[in-house]
């Protein structure tokens, strides 16, 4: 990756130079790519989030957006602190990391922070995982087998052996491949905390609630108490949670 800064009139961006060749082709803006014919999907969640192709790569657009209570008062501003404590530039930092220690997360390629006073709003653009989807999206068309539970619960204690903390680990931030394979997605807020037991055991149960609220929710949803069964032995917890 050839990161590289540009900073001018309160925007602040961060990208990969070996996908733009110029600060000009970088866009963090949905009309833009429009314009260029490179929308190519879309996905409706916190926000809206787009699928564009860029010289023959696709890469995922998301805007960052707030949640809970405070998003009634500001749906995506947050205060300014410094450039390094903003979501968007701890979040790239975080992910350089865990792609160092060789753990499967996307890779960023470009990021933007735009201030204005006191205040700042913020994109980030990932490289799209190819051949994937949701563990929500898979289970609500097919059962999974045994070994994807065991494989997803393997990645999640990789992760923790590392003290990655994910703040929202749930069914939507985990993808899955056509090869079995499968990633952790969508780090903001998230970061590297020291090994207890505690928060490893409250990730999981996160991950667990999320289960079970799809499970409720869905006409269809192939989640049942032996599939967190195989994933706890996959993460190497038999007998806990």
């Amino acid at each position: 990756m050839n990161s590289t800064e540009y900073h001018k009139n309160g925007q602040h961006i961060r990208y990969d130079a070996d996908i733009f060749n110029s600060i000009d082709d970088v866009s963090f803006k949905s009309k833009v790519w429009a314009q260029r014919s490179a929308i190519v999907g879309f996905a409706e969640g916190r926000g809206t989030t787009f699928f564009i192709q860029h010289q023959g790569r696709d890469f995922v657009l998301r805007h960052y957006q707030r949640g809970g209570l405070v998003a009634k008062i500001s749906e995506d501003q947050y205060l300014w602190t410094g450039l390094r404590f903003t979501r968007p530039w701890r979040e790239w930092v975080l992910l350089e990391k865990m792609q160092e220690k060789g753990l499967p997360v996307p890779i960023p390629a470009a990021i933007n922070v735009e201030r204005k006073g006191l205040l700042y709003t913020a994109n980030i653009m990932m490289h799209r995982i190819p051949h994937s989807r949701t563990l929500t999206q898979a289970l609500m068309s097919e059962e999974l087998s045994e070994g994807y539970w065991i494989a997803i619960g393997s990645v999640i204690r990789r992760f923790h052996e590392e003290g990655i903390y994910h703040s929202d680990l749930n069914a939507n931030n985990i993808l899955l491949d056509d090869g079995g394979r499968c990633y952790l997605i969508d780090f903001d807020r998230c970061g590297i905390r020291k090994s207890k037991l505690k928060w490893k055991k409250e990730n999981l149960l996160r991950l667990k609630r999320s289960l079970n609220k799809f499970f409720n929710n869905e006409k269809v949803f192939h989640f049942s108490d032996g599939s967190w069964r195989s994933l706890l032995r996959g993460y190497g917890w038999d007998d806990v949670l």
